[in-house]
């Protein structure tokens, strides 16, 4: 594992261009960010999202700060409502993030509907929508296909091991869109590939599954407590233990208080444990040209942060001598 993750920086670092922009389908579509640069001590957060947030499951955001490959994370601030979410993404920067929610769409599913093709006006279009709307044009869409193939996904789906951004069901990732994009678009961040805002406030889009996975496959969580087990309570310190140590691919050391520690561990829905996971995630990004994304980028799809391009991963494997 260790060498395939070698061979896949290498590779990864060798096709991102000098030019400051990533490319979307051959065209800019993110301006520059002047002389950004990677500095220490940088404002890094993750972000466990959720489209219905409560005092029993709220937005759930990790801060801290990044020193090379070590990532200290000071806090963990829990914001059940919108009123609270929106405070605090509107506050100024600097800050870069990886958010639990997937910030596009597949280009298949919006090109069938008609809907629009840059991230702006497309979030634009799903957000005027009522939610049962939304939930209607998407089963509309998979009923209308055979079994097998029911959804969209985009490409990003397969290399970060996530759902469909339109599934709406187990887990509700196309409300988690509906929900999370506009706030992003109404608070002035930039969000990095698809849409030019505040450059001291970056978004990324963050799976904690995609960096849990780096360390086991077992399954670490559950919102049903009957099912949140010794087991999952077990998978969740072996990957605590692995982000302290650093030993997973992407390399970043975890520095925590004991008493967030002992939470990250303890919390059998694991949100905190996935805060920390999307910090880390962009802990890694940060230090890379372009926050470590694919020099194309689909304009209504985006990308996932520290997702290797099924390409690159199949040639990091060839030159590290692995064949998985």
């Amino acid at each position: 594992m260790h060498e395939r993750h070698i061979a896949l920086e290498r590779l990864f670092q060798s096709i991102i261009p000098e030019a400051n922009h990533v490319l979307c389908c051959n065209k800019p579509c993110t301006p520059a960010l002047g002389k950004w640069r990677y500095t220490p001590g940088m404002h890094i957060v993750g972000v466990d999202f959720t489209s219905s947030p409560r005092r029993a499951k709220p937005i759930t955001v990790a801060h801290g700060h990044s020193d090379g490959n070590v990532l200290h994370v000071e806090r963990i601030a829990e914001h059940p409502d919108w009123t609270s979410y929106e405070d605090w993404l509107r506050q100024p920067g600097p800050w870069v993030g990886a958010f639990d929610f997937p910030f596009g769409l597949s280009r298949e599913l919006v090109e069938h509907l008609g809907w629009p093709q840059t991230w702006a006006e497309l979030v634009r279009h799903c957000a005027a929508m009522p939610r049962a709307a939304l939930r209607e044009t998407f089963k509309a869409f998979c009923d209308a296909r055979p079994v097998g193939n029911k959804f969209a996904h985009r490409v990003t789906d397969g290399p970060a091991g996530s759902s469909p951004s339109m599934k709406w069901v187990n887990p509700p990732v196309a409300y988690m869109f509906h929900e999370g994009t506009p706030r992003l678009l109404d608070a002035g961040v930039t969000v990095y590939g698809l849409h030019a805002g505040d450059p001291q406030r970056i978004a990324l889009e963050g799976y904690p599954g995609l960096v849990a996975r780096a360390v086991t496959r077992a399954s670490y969580k559950s919102d049903e407590r009957a099912k949140q087990t010794l087991q999952r309570q077990a998978a969740r310190e072996e990957i605590v233990h692995a982000l302290e140590a650093g030993t997973h691919p992407f390399g970043i050391r975890l520095h925590a208080v004991p008493s967030l520690r002992q939470r990250m561990i303890e919390d059998g829905t694991a949100d905190w444990l996935d805060a920390v996971l999307c910090a880390v995630a962009a802990a890694w990004a940060v230090q890379r040209p372009h926050f470590g994304l694919p020099p194309e980028i689909d304009p209504v799809e985006g990308w996932t942060a520290g997702a290797i391009p099924a390409a690159l991963d199949a040639g990091a494997a060839e030159a590290g001598g692995c064949s998985g």
